[in-house]
């Protein structure tokens, strides 16, 4: 048994996302949420936010779901398309930066799905 949720287009750098998401990978459903209230990153609300999602999508998906069993099976962070942005520079020039975009996917199971 295995629920997931996804969350994508969020304006962060991946690499950053990628930070939080890896201190709850493997995690019980519980916990992760406590750690995720505990980090102190900007991204942690939009990840505690799809954690909640994927464990009411297996509550909503299976009938004999056990919440508090719940494992944190997955949880990665994929890269988004990048907005290409122009910054003045001296001289008349332009300097080109990016604004990085994250997918974050979590999906919660139980022991079973892990072994």
């Amino acid at each position: 048994m295995e629920a997931r949720a996804e969350a994508r287009y969020i304006r962060v750098s991946p690499q950053k996302a990628r930070l939080v998401v890896d201190q709850i990978r493997g995690q019980k459903a519980g916990e992760a949420i406590t750690i995720l209230r505990s980090t102190n990153k900007g991204i942690a609300p939009a990840v505690e936010k799809v954690l909640r999602s994927a464990i009411s999508n297996a509550e909503n998906r299976f009938n004999d779901v056990d919440v508090d069993a719940l494992l944190v099976t997955q949880a990665y962070v994929n890269e988004g398309p990048r907005m290409k942005r122009i910054r003045p520079a001296p001289m008349g020039r332009a300097y080109r930066y990016q604004r990085r975009s994250a997918h974050i996917v979590v999906a919660v199971g139980d022991r079973k799905t892990e072994e």
